[in-house]
């Protein structure tokens, strides 16, 4: 009998288990205890503070961790910044470990809504990028604060549509995260003669990233939403099924240099340590990088299996083109030096999606390059079960 009791407590704590939580009182509660907390801030260039007049001490980022230790004087708090420009959640789905999750967060603040294009009818793929990150969060029990931020245009009059807004906030609904609308407040506060968009985004060559009133703004948003949580005692969770497709559950960042003998041509070398902006710089973002040199760098020929493929690199103003082929299609060709004339620069390329997951897939990489040319590739990023990557036989040494 005893032993029947115990099967169903076990049955029952597992099921239990299986809908996994994250809740604000907890936070606050070690926080005022005075406990160790990592604290990562997870997004694009917004979150990093491009065009702040010094982003360690006016970005968003840096005045909501001030707030956080005025808040609680005697918690012993460590601040990461997981902020890369122009990236979005599906570069984020594969960062999510390394960047992320090995910080062992006790709060992450979560900011895509712009890079993943908020004008715009919402990308199936990046929603499902974008739940997958608050899924895999909250799985591992860490409170999740949404962040919505604006572009000038948003707050200007005849403002666009932000349909991805909606889309994003349907997802916080499920899954129980407070959400900081920095649109909806920025909105109020220029109808209201408070704020000024010129003000708010003081240099006219750059309507996406504001100055330090517009960062102020975007704080204010996030620290209101993060305050009404604990004051509810917000409790986020995971629900039984998700709202979008399942595919960045399962992801596989595969470092080449880890893959075995690599072909003719091919190296580990380092990543850069400069860039042209800080948030570029890929020694922050990757532990190696595998280089191909000169016209006789032999093709990469890879064997995977999931449904989408994305390159994560570096770009450097020497870098030359790369051809790629899948299932011995039509080539396509990339040229991660286009945007890295004036320095160095990440390099984020989707190559396929939508690949069916029931077969293998031959990814062939040919470099294109002059004498002194190179290519640098961190890591083949896989999405979509069972998400493996082999280097295939046939690679010539």
């Amino acid at each position: 009998m005893l032993k029947t009791v115990l099967s169903v407590l076990l049955i029952l704590a597992s099921a239990h288990l299986s809908f996994a939580s994250a809740d604000f009182a907890t936070f606050d509660r070690r926080a005022k205890a005075g406990e160790p907390l990592n604290i990562v801030f997870l997004g694009g260039s917004l979150t990093w503070g491009a065009q702040a007049t010094d982003p360690q001490q006016t970005s968003y980022r840096a005045l909501v961790s001030r707030r956080l230790e005025d808040r609680y004087p005697i918690a012993r708090f460590r601040f990461w910044d997981a902020a890369i420009g122009g990236t979005g959640s599906q570069l984020a789905a594969f960062r999510l470990d390394r960047d992320v999750l090995a910080r062992k967060p006790d709060l992450v603040f979560l900011d895509f809504t712009v890079n993943d294009d908020p004008h715009a009818t919402p990308h199936p793929d990046r929603l499902a990028a974008y739940e997958s990150l608050v899924r895999r969060l909250i799985t591992a029990r860490v409170p999740v604060v949404q962040a919505i931020f604006a572009v000038k245009k948003d707050v200007l009059p005849n403002a666009p549509e932000r349909p991805l807004d909606l889309a994003h906030k349907a997802i916080a609904r499920a899954y129980g995260l407070p959400t900081g609308d920095a649109v909806a407040l920025m909105r109020t506060k220029v109808a209201s003669g408070e704020a000024d968009p010129e003000v708010l985004w003081p240099l006219a060559s750059d309507t996406t990233h504001p100055g330090d009133e517009g960062y102020a703004l975007y704080a204010e948003a996030v620290w209101t939403a993060f305050t009404e949580a604990v004051s509810a005692g917000r409790v986020c969770r995971t629900p039984a099924t998700m709202l979008h497709a399942h595919t960045y559950m399962t992801v596989n960042r595969a470092r080449i240099s880890t893959l075995g003998k690599l072909p003719r041509g091919w190296h580990v070398g380092l990543p850069h340590r400069n860039a042209v902006a800080f948030d570029f710089v890929m020694s922050r973002w990757a532990d190696d990088m595998t280089l191909a040199t000169g016209p006789e760098a032999a093709s990469l020929r890879l064997k995977i299996r999931g449904g989408n493929v994305l390159l994560f690199g570096e770009g450097t103003p020497i870098s030359g083109r790369y051809e790629v082929r899948i299932d011995g299609g039509e080539p396509r060709t990339y040229d991660p030096g286009a945007p890295a004339k004036n320095g160095n620069f990440r390099h984020v390329q989707m190559i396929a999606q939508g690949l069916s997951t029931d077969r293998e897939h031959l990814i062939v990489i040919t470099p294109l390059l002059s004498e002194k040319q190179e290519l640098r590739i961190e890591s083949i990023c896989v999405a979509g079960a069972p998400a493996t990557v082999v280097l295939a036989r046939e690679n010539p040494q």
